[in-house]
């Protein structure tokens, strides 16, 4: 999980990974548009090798929720 904060506060520019924990709500972020949501989606994608699509980021609310389903998916 540790990894997979630090990566995902990679798609922001000014996000510090401390600040982000499992149970982040992550569209209240300042940056979160969505063209972050995009961003995250590549992540995953180019990261860990995971087709996430926006169906998925809806069934998500938290970083945890994000972690959790591209784990599923594995």
């Amino acid at each position: 999980m540790k990894e997979f904060i630090e990566k995902f506060t990679e798609v922001f520019d000014d996000l510090d990974p401390a600040q982000v924990s499992g149970e982040t709500i992550f569209r209240e972020l300042d940056d979160w548009d969505s063209i972050a949501g995009l961003s995250v989606i590549g992540m995953i994608d180019e990261e860990y090798g995971v087709t996430f699509n926006a169906e998925d980021m809806r069934a998500c609310t938290t970083v945890a929720d994000l972690y959790n389903r591209m784990q599923s998916k594995k």
